[in-house]
Parts: structure tokens; sequence; C-alpha cells
């Protein structure tokens, strides 16, 4: 019996937080034996550019296999491409929307529907504020329908020091949810 393979997806989605995303990207680079696979929506690229001035093809770089948004038959978009989950971070309020209600009109969208009806991890990290009824209700049935809600809150009881210490806080939760061991942040108490 072959062993499971190492992979995870990372959605970009266009919201504000990029710097979530790369501080994810680079760290899950780190990590021996496990394969990123990157699939960015349009409004992902240009927030990617208004927000770091970065050009998508950066953050593609931090990628082992990179997915066109439009490529519904990309290996991603199978039940049958076993991953150890997904993580759509940022996660805008239309794609959480897209999410919830099954609403596979792109590759990422694509991709988290197949990972809830796999019932594999599927990670959403929302950073809107504030956040109004419709979105509310989304991230609910998202989170019925099997998703893990990780709004991009970073804790301040590891006294951080710098935005880095922020995004490492966010990068550790992810990886936890995961099940990937890998020091990003303290925890409480250790």
């Amino acid at each position: 019996m072959s062993e499971k393979p190492k992979r995870v997806v990372v959605g970009l989605s266009g919201a504000s937080g990029m710097a979530y995303a790369t501080d994810l990207l680079q760290t899950l680079r780190c990590l021996e034996g496990l394969e990123v696979h990157l699939v960015m929506s349009q409004g992902a690229k240009r927030v990617l550019v208004e927000e770091m001035g970065k050009n998508p093809e950066e953050v593609e770089a931090l990628a082992h296999a990179v997915h066109r948004s439009q490529d519904i038959g990309a290996p991603i978009a199978s039940g049958s491409f076993r991953t150890l989950g997904m993580v759509v971070v940022p996660c805008s309020a239309t794609s959480v929307a897209k999410i919830a209600y099954g609403l596979a009109d792109n590759l990422l969208t694509r991709a988290a529907y197949v990972h809830l009806k796999e019932r594999r991890p599927l990670i959403l990290v929302p950073r809107e504020a504030p956040l109004p009824i419709p979105t509310l209700e989304a991230l609910l049935k998202a989170a019925q329908a099997g998703a893990t809600i990780l709004p991009a809150a970073p804790g301040f009881y590891t006294k951080p020091q710098s935005i880095e210490d922020l995004l490492a806080f966010m990068t550790q939760r992810i990886l936890d949810l995961l099940g990937l061991e890998y020091p990003r942040a303290p925890r409480w108490k250790e």
C-alpha cells in the first residue's frame, strides 16, 4: 500500500490579507516532503499587487505546482487527487458564499467543494470587517458543511513584537489544523 501523498492546496482569493498568504506559503515551502498546490483568483492577483507590490509570479514561485483559476480540469479539481487539506487565505466574502453554497464556478471554489465532499480539512481564513448578515450566514453554512472558519485574528497573549509575529501566529494555527509540525510561533504556556 502506498503512503498517502503529502500535499496541501492553498487558494488565494481577492480579499485584503495577502501577507497571511505569503507567510503561509513561505512556511509550507520549508516543510520537507510537502507538495504545495496553489490557485489564485483574478481578484487575488490584483490585491497582491495593490497591497504588497508583488507580482503573482513572485508568489507562484513559492508553490510546487500552480493551477490557473479557469482550469477546472486541474488535478486539484478531483476527489481522487489526495491532499492533507486546503486553505483559502485570505478568503473573500464572495468566495465564502460560493464555497458555502457549492458554487464551483472556478478552480478555487471547485477545489474547496472537493475538499468538503471528500471530508478533507478545508480552512477558510476570512479577513473582512465588519461582517454583514449575508457573510455571517455564509460562514455558518460553510462551517456546517465541514469547513473550519479561522478568522485572520491573531492572538496577543504571545506578546508579539512585530507584524511577522502576528503573521506567524496565524500560520501556526493553520499548520496545527492541517496536522503539520513546524515551530512557527510560541504556544500558550510552552
